[in-house]
């Protein structure tokens, strides 16, 4: 088995982290401070096409991979979780479905834009009362005339206070259960639709997320996207993508938070001597770096497959579920590594920390990937 990356993948690698460390890292603790989703940056990020990477050039992408995609994001996320998470809902849960199940009208209305960071956009999917059991929601779209009139509320909507475009799924025949079920990309200026204010959250403070109310908000037929009833396999579909996207991210969280406390524990003296030296610490740090290259290992893994074809959900789970359990034990363990100095704000150490719990809640719990892969493994 080959690990090496190609010279094109090298080259995505090689932008994402020069931009990381020289125009993303610098800012990420005030973007923590300040909820500030970064604009800035954002537009950054799609100048350089990595907003696109898995785009055609045809839709204004770059025409490369999923792994390209994965060791991108790896290094956005190393520098701001932030960051790194409204990249992901941007390529994998917006781009993505725009791109497989779109109309040719719909991907020339959207892509160019979302690739290029002009706009943005986000998925509701998530409900107060439908959170893992997606097939419990609420949001109803029926017809009138040669309109949907959508109504419900959206849950934990991330980017959706900066967003241009909405992919909503709504419940068209409730009879047919999840078979019922019908996706629409809404424009956020649509009439009858509200962002709620931004949820104060423990971490990723920077990527904006809000609840969503849509009361009698109209689109046309043209908003529909993909067939009619085909919506719960099209979220489903963008969330084993989706996945990748969070290891990703999970990785490059765990990597700042073990980069950070190697460069403490060399610099920080006890008893004479750089706490490096001391054995407590230097298992720590062996513990942390090994299971991050397991975990760099598994979301490469999952890219590849995806990218050759195959059926990918399987080790997407696994690669977000492991991913984000180590990038959680990195964190503590390197908030441990910094001591009191760990607990200030002053230090990155609490960010990571806070960073990196999201990653086994969102896009699937640590529980549902389990359930996924189990049931993956028993018709195998």
């Amino acid at each position: 088995m080959n690990f090496d990356l190609s010279p094109e993948q090298q080259l995505i690698q090689n932008t994402a982290r020069d931009l990381a460390a020289r125009e993303i890292a610098p800012h990420a603790a005030e973007i923590d401070r300040s909820h500030k989703f970064p604009r800035d940056i954002f537009s950054r990020l799609g100048e350089l096409g990595l907003l696109g990477v898995m785009l055609p050039e045809k839709w204004g992408g770059a025409g490369m991979d999923a792994l390209s995609y994965a060791v991108a994001l790896e290094e956005i996320s190393r520098a701001c979780a932030s960051t790194g998470v409204a990249m992901s809902v941007q390529c994998s849960l917006v781009c993505a479905p725009i791109l497989n199940e779109g109309s040719d009208a719909q991907r020339a209305r959207w892509l160019p834009d979302l690739a290029a960071g002009r706009k943005i956009g986000c998925f509701a999917l998530s409900e107060p009362e439908a959170g893992s059991d997606a097939k419990a929601q609420r949001t109803r779209a029926s017809k009138s005339g040669d309109k949907w009139l959508l109504n419900g509320t959206k849950n934990f909507i991330t980017n959706a206070p900066v967003a241009d475009v909405m992919i909503v799924f709504a419940t068209t025949d409730a009879a047919k259960g999840s078979r019922g079920i019908t996706a629409f990309l809404v424009p956020m200026d649509a009439p009858g639709l509200k962002v709620g204010k931004d949820d104060d959250k423990l971490g990723i403070r920077g990527a904006r997320s809000a609840q969503v109310f849509l009361t009698d908000c109209a689109v046309g037929d043209d908003a529909r996207l993909g067939p009619e009833g085909d919506g719960f396999k099209i979220a489903m579909r963008a969330l084993e993508g989706g996945r990748i996207g969070i290891a990703a991210q999970a990785v490059g969280i765990a990597r700042a938070a073990f980069e950070d406390a190697t460069r403490y524990a060399l610099d920080r003296k006890t008893f004479g001597q750089p706490i490096a030296e001391h054995q407590a610490i230097q298992f720590k740090l062996a513990d942390m770096r090994t299971e991050i290259d397991a975990s760099r290992l598994l979301l490469w893994r999952a890219a590849v497959t995806k990218d050759r074809g195959g059926r990918y959900g399987q080790a997407s789970s696994m690669a977000k579920l492991f991913a984000s359990e180590v990038a959680n034990r990195a964190a503590k363990e390197a908030l441990q590594i910094f001591g009191g100095y760990g607990y200030l704000a002053d230090f990155p150490a609490e960010r990571h920390y806070r960073d990196a719990k999201i990653t086994e809640i969102y896009e699937g719990t640590s529980e549902i990937q389990r359930l996924v892969i189990a049931s993956a493994l028993l018709k195998e």
